[in-house]
């Protein structure tokens, strides 16, 4: 009974972690040109994903990245 319930935890687990870990995304305003990072990918014309469209793991990540845009950089 104890090895089923072992089981059963790790099972969850697996099927329940891929489902927490999120994508982030360099976003950028079409109207106001201001760029952010986002979780959703943009599925209307008013905003567009810039750098190349890179798909980030971590918020941080992507938050350096959005240094480094060219299309990003304050004027």
């Amino acid at each position: 009974m104890r090895k089923i319930g072992i089981a059963t935890c790790v099972g969850v687990t697996m099927f329940a972690l891929p489902a927490l870990a999120a994508d982030y995304y360099i976003v950028q305003d079409a109207s106001t040109k201001k760029c952010t990072v986002t979780t959703q990918k943009p599925t209307t014309t008013t905003s567009v994903v810039v750098g190349d469209g890179k798909v980030y793991t971590t918020q941080t990540e992507a938050e350096n990245a959005i240094k480094t845009v060219k299309v990003c950089e304050s004027k």
